[in-house]
């Protein structure tokens, strides 16, 4: 198999599994407040992460001077882009969320240029704006109504920005460290951040909660697909082919979850959300054309 279809086949997974996790919060909210699930999913990714590396002998020792690298990328992701989603999606609905995320593709461009100074291909550029259109035809209406808290809207682009910074820092860490040593270590770290707002918060309340089943097997598959095997996937892939090209399969996102609450929750696929996925996928295709050397 090529690197080319090996890159692919890791950002199309790694969607699926974010794709999924809009779902999976949701299911969560039945028994669990934001800050205790996305601290439950850090620890077992976490935990999982270590001893599978421990034992298969493939955990990269941490360097002193990269620490503050991993420090600013748990800052960026996940608590920042944790932060803005986890409480984001309790204002707003899994597919607003999902098409706001869907946004990030649009400005990765404009980071990839001001801090790497990277040069865009027209492909690229073509193929953002094509699949975002398509993103627009699945998630809006006729009218293009989107009714939602301002509040909520605000808070899910704060994942989007923390997207774009981790993205960023990303390409600071040095090639040394294998794509799961780097989850493994950003999780570790993403657990401190989180821990003294889960103490003052949420642990005081944790004795009166209903625990679900349904709940926390939603946390445990948030901690394994979307914070463990996304993140390994997506980190792969960002790194052979750039923050560009790596942020446009962002916009397949809102098409998962449409097929997604198809499936789990029996809702139509109209003909208009059909002819989107189409367009979607076609314009996610098109960014990866090249076209040569030139750019803008």
């Amino acid at each position: 198999m090529s690197e080319r279809f090996k890159v692919l086949g890791s950002m199309v997974l790694s969607m699926i599994c974010w794709a999924f996790s809009f779902v999976w919060i949701k299911q969560a909210f039945l028994s669990f407040d934001p800050l205790t699930i996305v601290l439950g999913r850090l620890v077992i990714s976490a935990g999982l992460l270590y001893i599978i590396l421990k034992l298969l002998k493939q955990l990269k020792p941490m360097r002193k001077q990269d620490f503050k690298w991993f420090l600013l990328l748990a800052f960026f992701e996940p608590f920042l882009y944790f932060m803005g989603e986890s409480f984001g999606l309790e204002l707003v609905s899994s597919t607003v969320g999902a098409v706001i995320v869907s946004t990030i593709p649009l400005f990765a461009p404009i980071t990839d240029k001001l801090f790497f100074k990277s040069r865009i291909s027209w492909a690229n550029i073509l193929g953002i704006f094509v699949s975002f259109a398509g993103v627009l035809l699945i998630i809006f209406k006729e009218d293009f109504s989107l009714t939602a808290p301002l509040k909520g809207i605000l808070l899910v682009f704060l994942a989007v920005i923390a997207a774009l910074g981790y993205s960023v820092v990303l390409k600071k860490i040095p090639k040394g460290y294998n794509s799961v040593s780097i989850i493994t270590y950003q999780n570790m770290v993403g657990i401190f951040f989180f821990l003294p707002l889960f103490l003052t918060y949420d642990y005081p309340k944790l004795s009166d909660i209903d625990i679900k089943t349904e709940a926390v097997m939603a946390v445990i598959l948030l901690a394994v697909f979307a914070s463990s095997l996304a993140f390994i996937f997506f980190t792969y892939g960002m790194r052979i082919i750039g923050i560009t090209k790596a942020n446009v399969f962002v916009n397949m996102i809102p098409v998962f979850t449409a097929v997604i609450a198809w499936w789990v929750l029996d809702e139509v696929l109209t003909l208009q959300m059909l002819i989107g996925i189409s367009i979607v996928i076609s314009g996610v295709f098109v960014s990866q054309i090249k076209v040569g050397s030139r750019g803008v």
